[in-house]
Protein backbone atom coordinates (compact mmCIF):
# COMPACT_ATOMS: atom_id res chain seq x y z
CA UNK A 1 0.00 0.00 0.00
CA UNK A 2 2.77 2.26 0.74
CA UNK A 3 4.52 1.49 -2.24
CA UNK A 4 1.18 2.33 -4.03
CA UNK A 5 1.21 5.66 -2.35
CA UNK A 6 3.96 6.72 -3.50
CA UNK A 7 3.98 5.57 -6.93
CA UNK A 8 0.58 7.65 -7.02
CA UNK A 9 2.29 10.90 -5.23
CA UNK A 10 5.05 10.53 -7.59
CA UNK A 11 2.80 10.52 -10.49
CA UNK A 12 0.88 13.61 -9.47
CA UNK A 13 4.27 15.15 -8.84
CA UNK A 14 5.28 14.97 -12.25
CA UNK A 15 1.87 16.21 -13.70
CA UNK A 16 2.59 19.57 -11.39
CA UNK A 17 5.64 19.96 -12.77
CA UNK A 18 5.00 19.67 -16.16
CA UNK A 19 1.80 21.88 -15.91
CA UNK A 20 4.26 24.26 -14.16
CA UNK A 21 6.50 23.74 -17.19
CA UNK A 22 3.16 24.60 -19.27
CA UNK A 23 2.77 27.29 -17.93
CA UNK A 24 6.22 28.95 -17.94
CA UNK A 25 6.46 27.97 -21.69
CA UNK A 26 2.90 29.44 -22.31
CA UNK A 27 3.88 32.80 -20.25
CA UNK A 28 7.08 32.98 -22.80
CA UNK A 29 5.43 32.45 -25.86
CA UNK A 30 2.25 34.61 -25.29
CA UNK A 31 3.86 36.99 -26.86
CA UNK A 32 4.11 35.40 -29.93
CA UNK A 33 1.20 34.08 -30.16
CA UNK A 34 -1.00 36.97 -30.10
CA UNK A 35 0.80 38.67 -32.44
CA UNK A 36 0.42 35.47 -35.33
CA UNK A 37 -2.72 35.52 -34.01
CA UNK A 38 -3.42 39.31 -35.02
CA UNK A 39 -1.80 38.37 -38.87
CA UNK A 40 -3.33 35.90 -39.02
CA UNK A 41 -7.47 36.56 -38.22
CA UNK A 42 -6.90 40.13 -39.13
CA UNK A 43 -6.67 39.73 -42.69
CA UNK A 44 -9.53 37.19 -42.86
CA UNK A 45 -11.55 39.67 -41.11
CA UNK A 46 -11.01 43.16 -42.90
CA UNK A 47 -9.53 41.39 -46.65
CA UNK A 48 -6.18 43.24 -46.09
CA UNK A 49 -2.77 42.94 -44.85
CA UNK A 50 -2.32 43.47 -40.95
CA UNK A 51 0.40 43.59 -39.70
CA UNK A 52 1.71 44.09 -36.26
CA UNK A 53 5.33 44.80 -34.65
CA UNK A 54 5.23 43.29 -31.10
CA UNK A 55 2.80 43.27 -28.64
CA UNK A 56 3.80 42.32 -25.05
CA UNK A 57 1.45 40.66 -22.50
CA UNK A 58 2.19 40.72 -18.84
CA UNK A 59 -0.31 37.58 -17.61
CA UNK A 60 0.09 38.49 -13.85
CA UNK A 61 0.00 42.37 -13.91
CA UNK A 62 -3.19 42.13 -16.77
CA UNK A 63 -1.47 44.81 -18.66
CA UNK A 64 -0.66 44.51 -22.55
CA UNK A 65 1.22 46.87 -24.92
CA UNK A 66 0.67 46.92 -28.77
CA UNK A 67 2.85 48.57 -31.06
CA UNK A 68 3.15 49.01 -34.80
CA UNK A 69 -0.45 47.94 -35.69
CA UNK A 70 -1.00 48.70 -39.61
CA UNK A 71 -4.33 48.13 -41.75
CA UNK A 72 -3.42 48.06 -45.22
CA UNK A 73 -5.52 49.65 -47.85
CA UNK A 74 -8.14 47.09 -50.25
CA UNK A 75 -7.21 46.88 -54.50
CA UNK A 76 -7.66 50.12 -55.89
CA UNK A 77 -6.29 52.41 -53.62
CA UNK A 78 -2.71 54.35 -53.54
CA UNK A 79 -1.85 54.79 -50.13
CA UNK A 80 0.01 51.61 -48.76
CA UNK A 81 -2.28 51.42 -45.62
CA UNK A 82 -5.80 53.01 -44.29
CA UNK A 83 -5.04 52.85 -40.91
CA UNK A 84 -1.82 52.72 -38.48
CA UNK A 85 -1.09 53.28 -34.89
CA UNK A 86 2.20 53.56 -32.63
CA UNK A 87 1.30 51.87 -29.84
CA UNK A 88 -2.19 51.17 -27.76
CA UNK A 89 -2.29 50.46 -23.74
CA UNK A 90 -4.51 47.56 -22.61
CA UNK A 91 -5.50 46.45 -19.40
CA UNK A 92 -7.39 42.78 -18.93
CA UNK A 93 -8.42 40.45 -16.40
CA UNK A 94 -5.34 37.50 -16.85
CA UNK A 95 -7.50 34.76 -15.96
CA UNK A 96 -9.72 35.62 -18.50
CA UNK A 97 -7.58 34.83 -21.40
CA UNK A 98 -8.17 30.76 -20.75
CA UNK A 99 -12.08 31.24 -20.46
CA UNK A 100 -14.09 31.42 -23.32
CA UNK A 101 -14.58 35.37 -22.99
CA UNK A 102 -11.62 37.49 -22.78
CA UNK A 103 -12.45 40.40 -20.29
CA UNK A 104 -10.76 43.97 -21.38
CA UNK A 105 -11.26 46.35 -18.73
CA UNK A 106 -9.32 49.10 -21.28
CA UNK A 107 -7.96 49.83 -24.37
CA UNK A 108 -6.16 53.44 -24.96
CA UNK A 109 -4.96 54.17 -28.01
CA UNK A 110 -3.48 57.37 -28.77
CA UNK A 111 -2.89 59.03 -32.17
CA UNK A 112 -3.53 56.67 -34.58
CA UNK A 113 -3.01 58.17 -38.36
CA UNK A 114 -5.96 57.13 -40.56
CA UNK A 115 -5.71 57.55 -44.64
CA UNK A 116 -9.10 58.10 -46.51
CA UNK A 117 -9.63 57.79 -50.12
CA UNK A 118 -12.22 57.21 -52.34
CA UNK A 119 -16.30 59.26 -52.15
CA UNK A 120 -18.17 59.80 -49.14
CA UNK A 121 -20.16 57.01 -50.23
CA UNK A 122 -17.24 55.08 -51.35
CA UNK A 123 -14.20 54.76 -49.93
CA UNK A 124 -10.87 52.56 -48.73
CA UNK A 125 -12.85 52.67 -45.29
CA UNK A 126 -15.98 51.53 -46.25
CA UNK A 127 -14.88 48.77 -48.51
CA UNK A 128 -12.77 47.62 -45.14
CA UNK A 129 -15.97 48.22 -43.00
CA UNK A 130 -18.03 46.08 -45.92
CA UNK A 131 -15.14 43.70 -45.57
CA UNK A 132 -15.84 43.03 -41.75
CA UNK A 133 -18.88 42.98 -41.84
CA UNK A 134 -19.44 40.36 -44.04
CA UNK A 135 -17.20 38.71 -41.45
CA UNK A 136 -19.19 39.21 -38.45
CA UNK A 137 -22.46 38.09 -40.65
CA UNK A 138 -20.52 34.80 -41.34
CA UNK A 139 -20.05 34.55 -37.57
CA UNK A 140 -16.59 35.62 -37.74
CA UNK A 141 -12.93 34.13 -39.81
CA UNK A 142 -13.14 30.41 -40.70
CA UNK A 143 -10.83 28.30 -38.24
CA UNK A 144 -7.80 27.21 -38.85
CA UNK A 145 -7.01 23.80 -38.81
CA UNK A 146 -7.34 21.68 -35.97
CA UNK A 147 -8.28 24.95 -33.80
CA UNK A 148 -12.02 25.47 -32.32
CA UNK A 149 -14.90 26.62 -34.27
CA UNK A 150 -16.37 29.37 -32.32
CA UNK A 151 -14.89 32.69 -32.83
CA UNK A 152 -12.94 34.16 -29.31
CA UNK A 153 -15.95 35.95 -27.52
CA UNK A 154 -14.49 39.36 -25.57
CA UNK A 155 -16.07 42.46 -23.62
CA UNK A 156 -14.13 45.37 -23.59
CA UNK A 157 -15.63 47.85 -20.85
CA UNK A 158 -13.60 51.06 -21.85
CA UNK A 159 -11.83 52.10 -25.29
CA UNK A 160 -10.86 54.91 -26.13
CA UNK A 161 -8.82 56.75 -28.96
CA UNK A 162 -7.55 60.37 -28.52
CA UNK A 163 -5.94 62.60 -31.28
CA UNK A 164 -6.67 60.01 -34.42
CA UNK A 165 -5.00 62.22 -37.44
CA UNK A 166 -6.98 61.57 -40.68
CA UNK A 167 -5.82 62.82 -43.98
CA UNK A 168 -6.32 61.84 -47.53
CA UNK A 169 -8.46 62.96 -50.83
CA UNK A 170 -12.53 62.52 -51.41
CA UNK A 171 -14.05 63.10 -54.79
CA UNK A 172 -16.41 65.31 -54.61
CA UNK A 173 -18.54 66.93 -57.99
CA UNK A 174 -15.75 65.51 -60.06
CA UNK A 175 -13.03 67.65 -57.19
CA UNK A 176 -10.68 66.59 -55.30
CA UNK A 177 -11.13 67.51 -51.98
CA UNK A 178 -7.87 67.22 -49.00
CA UNK A 179 -8.51 66.65 -45.68
CA UNK A 180 -6.38 66.70 -43.15
CA UNK A 181 -8.05 66.81 -39.47
CA UNK A 182 -7.74 65.60 -36.22
CA UNK A 183 -10.97 63.60 -35.27
CA UNK A 184 -12.39 64.17 -31.78
CA UNK A 185 -12.08 61.83 -29.19
CA UNK A 186 -14.16 58.30 -29.77
CA UNK A 187 -15.15 57.03 -26.75
CA UNK A 188 -16.85 53.40 -26.69
CA UNK A 189 -17.82 51.45 -23.09
CA UNK A 190 -19.87 48.24 -22.21
CA UNK A 191 -18.99 46.31 -25.26
CA UNK A 192 -20.03 42.88 -24.92
CA UNK A 193 -20.90 43.10 -21.40
CA UNK A 194 -23.93 40.64 -21.79
CA UNK A 195 -23.37 36.56 -21.25
CA UNK A 196 -22.85 36.34 -24.76
CA UNK A 197 -19.84 38.52 -24.98
CA UNK A 198 -18.83 40.25 -28.70
CA UNK A 199 -16.77 38.45 -31.43
CA UNK A 200 -13.89 40.13 -32.72
CA UNK A 201 -15.70 40.86 -35.83
CA UNK A 202 -18.39 42.48 -34.21
CA UNK A 203 -15.44 44.58 -31.91
CA UNK A 204 -13.43 45.23 -34.98
CA UNK A 205 -17.03 46.59 -37.00
CA UNK A 206 -18.15 49.11 -33.94
CA UNK A 207 -14.57 50.68 -33.75
CA UNK A 208 -14.51 51.16 -37.73
CA UNK A 209 -17.89 52.51 -37.36
CA UNK A 210 -17.10 54.94 -35.14
CA UNK A 211 -13.82 56.26 -37.07
CA UNK A 212 -15.75 56.44 -40.18
CA UNK A 213 -18.71 58.25 -38.55
CA UNK A 214 -15.78 60.83 -37.13
CA UNK A 215 -13.74 61.07 -40.38
CA UNK A 216 -17.15 61.60 -42.67
CA UNK A 217 -18.55 64.19 -39.75
CA UNK A 218 -14.78 66.17 -40.77
CA UNK A 219 -15.58 66.03 -44.11
CA UNK A 220 -18.93 67.53 -44.07
CA UNK A 221 -17.35 70.55 -41.72
CA UNK A 222 -14.81 70.78 -45.14
CA UNK A 223 -17.27 71.26 -47.86
CA UNK A 224 -18.84 73.48 -45.76
CA UNK A 225 -15.83 75.67 -45.14
CA UNK A 226 -15.33 75.81 -49.07
CA UNK A 227 -18.06 78.08 -49.31
CA UNK A 228 -20.89 78.93 -51.65
CA UNK A 229 -18.57 80.60 -53.40
CA UNK A 230 -16.87 78.25 -54.64
CA UNK A 231 -19.05 75.06 -55.01
CA UNK A 232 -22.43 77.20 -54.86
CA UNK A 233 -25.01 76.45 -51.68
CA UNK A 234 -27.08 73.23 -53.75
CA UNK A 235 -23.76 71.82 -54.07
CA UNK A 236 -22.54 72.25 -50.80
CA UNK A 237 -26.22 70.92 -49.37
CA UNK A 238 -26.16 68.41 -51.74
CA UNK A 239 -22.82 66.85 -50.17
CA UNK A 240 -23.91 67.41 -46.80
CA UNK A 241 -26.88 65.62 -47.65
CA UNK A 242 -25.24 62.50 -48.74
CA UNK A 243 -22.64 62.73 -46.39
CA UNK A 244 -25.51 62.66 -43.82
CA UNK A 245 -26.71 59.60 -45.72
CA UNK A 246 -23.67 57.18 -45.48
CA UNK A 247 -23.17 58.38 -41.44
CA UNK A 248 -26.71 56.87 -41.22
CA UNK A 249 -25.23 53.48 -42.58
CA UNK A 250 -22.26 53.10 -39.89
CA UNK A 251 -25.39 53.76 -36.94
CA UNK A 252 -26.96 50.72 -37.76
Amino acid sequence: MKRAVKIILGIVGVIIILLVIAVIVAALNIDRIVKKGVETYGPQMTKVDVKLDSVHIGLFSGSASIKGLTVGNPPGYKAPQAIGLGEAAVTLVPKSLLSPKIVVRSVKVDAPHITIEGTPKQNNLTTIRDNVSGTADKGGPPPQPGAPKAEKKFEVDDFLITGAKVDGTIKILNRDVAINRTLPEIHLTNLGTGPEGITGSELTKRVLNELTQKTLQELEKDAANMGAGTLGTNNVDEIKSGINGVKKLFKK
